[in-house]
């Protein structure tokens, strides 16, 4: 049987882990619009000539309502 010591002995981190969570918080909102009190909606991710919609999307779908047959 292995004493506490022992254990915490064997217990050395693996990775080292080093995370920019500013960088991870913008990418995170990069697709979605806030709709207050810490909610948010996903938004159409169709681009024409570099424009996004940035419509938020309809129902639980992956677009907007006039994007809706987009991948069809």
């Amino acid at each position: 049987m292995e004493t506490i010591s022992k254990i915490k002995q064997k217990s050395t981190p693996v990775y080292d882990v080093c995370i920019d969570f500013d960088e991870a918080s913008i990418a995170w909102t990069s697709n979605k619009k806030s709709i207050g009190n810490g909610s948010y909606k996903y938004v159409c991710p169709v681009e024409k000539n570099d424009i996004k919609c940035g419509k938020v999307c309809y129902k639980l779908g992956e677009f907007c309502w006039q994007h809706r047959n987009w991948n069809k």
